[in-house]
């Protein structure tokens, strides 16, 4: 695997990505019983944006950083705190760090919360390892992500958020990824999953989607960002998450904060979004 998360951290997929897992997990907290947090591509975890890597595409400027700008009213405001909290608490006066999934995570969780950070490339493994050393509640695994789903589920709590976050390296990554959704389903059909996807063929990204929530019984919501429109060379343009059996909440509030993501990240007159769900 090449893929190395240190160029785009920070970008506006990263920022789409934590924003929805910050309101899922801010949603789940608010009930007393504990819950499990597995996350399957981990990734390192914390990335330094002033580092060779970040400041080779500096993605980061056009995603995190712009957010950072923006000035913001209610109800926007609180909705993006718990997201924007655990960046600002990772910096002291200016924004240099940014924190991965699995950091995001772990602020927003309570000690008794349980968190699985997965990590299959060593280096970035041992970046998380020690990233993540001190952590309550929180083990670390270095296995392909496919096990992790089949050996992790379902959690003795019976209550979690399963995130996974592909490199999307490889042709057949949108069929690999259904086939685990729907092993992972079976053996956890009422959990949350957050699946985080590029859309460079709108076309391929469409079928994933139909294919994944055509199941009975599991409610959807698929939100989709563009930040300028797509042309051949120009790299990534467009992202989405789909979570599997979101909070009720999801929909209302992103619906008051797409609009705001889209205007902050907007490369051109092309940026749009939508939000498509079978929660009514």
């Amino acid at each position: 695997m090449n893929y190395h998360h240190d160029y785009h951290a920070g970008n506006f997929a990263d920022v789409l990505k934590h924003v929805v897992l910050a309101r899922v997990l801010t949603y789940m907290r608010q009930k007393p019983k504990p819950f499990r947090v597995i996350d399957t591509h981990a990734g390192a975890g914390f990335y330094d944006l002033t580092g060779a890597e970040a400041a080779k595409t500096a993605e980061w400027r056009d995603g995190i950083a712009r957010l950072f700008e923006v000035e913001t009213q209610e109800p926007v405001t609180s909705l993006l705190a718990p997201y924007l909290d655990v960046v600002r608490a990772v910096n002291s006066d200016e924004l240099r760090y940014y924190p991965g999934s699995p950091v995001i995570a772990r602020h927003l969780m309570r000690d008794d919360d349980v968190l699985v950070a997965n990590e299959l490339a060593s280096e970035e493994f041992q970046r998380l390892k020690l990233e993540l050393r001190r952590a309550k509640a929180t083990t670390v695994l270095n296995i392909d992500a496919r096990h992790a789903v089949k050996s992790l589920l379902p959690p003795k709590e019976r209550r979690g958020l399963v995130l996974i976050d592909p490199p999307f390296e490889e042709k057949s990554e949108f069929a690999d990824l259904a086939t685990a959704l729907d092993e992972a389903l079976a053996r956890f059909a009422t959990g949350t999953y957050l699946i985080w996807y590029p859309i460079k063929d709108e076309a391929a990204a469409d079928r994933f989607v139909a294919i994944a929530t055509n199941k009975p019984g599991i409610d959807f919501l698929d939100v989709r960002l563009a930040v300028s429109k797509s042309f051949p060379g120009l790299g990534l343009t467009a992202s989405g998450v789909l979570v599997l059996n979101p909070p009720f909440v999801l929909k209302s509030e992103l619906e008051v904060l797409m609009p705001v993501l889209k205007e902050a990240l907007a490369a051109d007159t092309g940026s749009h979004f939508a939000i498509r769900t079978s929660v009514q």
